[in-house]
């Protein structure tokens, strides 16, 4: 049975009490037996056996009294004595946890974040020091994410800032006509780069809680027809077949129809990028499907491309992952688009599900809620 730290006190000055209660009784019980030997040998003598007997009693009386408050003096410096060591001993013991746990807090306040204290109980202070270790392991994943996002930002930005930092130092150099060809790469460039920010800044928006979503009733079967329609140049030009099936139509949600727009724009450019001419995509659309006694409605974006490894499926929403085969910035994205469509799904009250299968395709599922009570689930 764990004990919490109330009941070791508790335990802990019961024992204090039975060991002074019994030590005292013990004590009174051997005093008082030697006192009166002391007193048949000191006091019993002819005055007082030809004294009355009320006055023998008041002889014993004082006698005892008098010797009495020695030993109660005595007896209450010892157990006073006792008392305060056994709660100095007792407060050690049950506040070592505590020391250690601020010696912790003092490395992190330093900005040592590699700190791990052991938890040698289950009480209390085993759960403070477990909440504490694992706080200090989120500190830890956090500064490393900080410093990879840092990282990725500087080399997004880096290449395309290279480009045009070249082409327009050429083009100065040489002194020449600047040709609509080389206008027109730099522009690109630039809008890679707006792109970019304004991803980075929808993204920290949604991690941060601020974003803010435009909800109103939209028929979600209408408008995956249309983004569907909207992509499939860009497949026919992979030699790709995009098929769009429904159960049910129309399929209402309440939803920003922008930020929707983008979860599966993101999702159906990853499949076109990662599919191999004369794969197919399939998006299907379900209503009324029952998960955690709740009810979604439920888009499936089915790819026969490359697969994802199953190792990498834990990381495929981080910020800037991008599976090892598609780490090329021009193959492979900036690795914030399935990141965006995850907090925007999740800023719906919904989630995505991921199941893939290395060489055999990939299926993305969005589950958006049904019901009024989607309302009060997005903020």
């Amino acid at each position: 049975m764990t004990m919490t730290v109330r009941q070791k006190i508790f335990v802990s000055m019961g024992l204090l009490v039975l060991m002074i209660g019994g030590s005292h009784i013990v004590n009174n019980q051997v005093y008082m037996e030697s006192l009166f030997d002391q007193f048949s040998q000191e006091e019993i003598d002819t005055s007082y056996l030809n004294a009355l007997p009320g006055e023998q009693i008041e002889i014993l009386k004082t006698y005892v009294i008098g010797r009495m408050k020695r030993f109660w003096l005595g007896n209450w410096v010892f157990f006073v004595t006792i008392g305060l060591f056994f709660s100095l001993w007792i407060s050690g013991v049950l506040t070592l946890p505590l020391r250690k746990l601020i010696t912790a807090i003092e490395r992190v306040a330093r900005g040592d974040l590699d700190v791990n204290v052991p938890v040698q109980s289950k009480d209390e202070y085993g759960k403070v020091i477990q909440t504490f270790n694992d706080m200090t392991l989120r500190l830890r994943e956090a500064e490393d994410g900080r410093r990879r996002l840092v990282a990725d930002v500087a080399h997004e930005l880096r290449t395309p800032l290279s480009i045009m930092q070249l082409k327009l130092e050429n083009a100065q150099q040489l002194g020449q006509y600047v040709p609509a060809e080389m206008l027109l790469r730099l522009h690109d460039e630039v809008i890679r780069l707006g792109l970019l920010v304004e991803d980075l800044h929808v993204l920290s928006l949604a991690e941060a809680g601020r974003l803010v979503l435009d909800c109103k009733p939209i028929d979600l079967a209408a408008r995956l027809e249309q983004i569907v329609d909207d992509v499939k140049m860009e497949a026919e030009e992979n030699g790709l077949e995009v098929q769009l099936s429904s159960n049910t139509m129309p399929v209402v949600v309440i939803a920003d129809a922008r930020r929707i727009t983008q979860v599966f724009i993101n999702l159906l450019t990853n499949a076109i990028r990662y599919t191999s001419e004369g794969g197919k995509i399939s998006v299907v659309i379900e209503d009324k499907v029952m998960d955690r006694d709740s009810v979604y409605a439920c888009v499936s974006v089915i790819d026969t491309g490359i697969g994802i490894p199953a190792e990498e499926l834990a990381h495929l929403f981080d910020r800037f992952y991008r599976v090892e085969k598609a780490r090329s910035r021009h193959t492979g994205g900036t690795g914030l688009g399935l990141s965006i469509a995850h907090h925007f799904v999740k800023f719906h009250g919904g989630f995505i599900r991921v199941v893939s299968n290395p060489g055999e395709g990939t299926t993305f599922t969005v589950y958006l809620p049904l019901g009024n009570d989607i309302l009060n689930k997005i903020g």
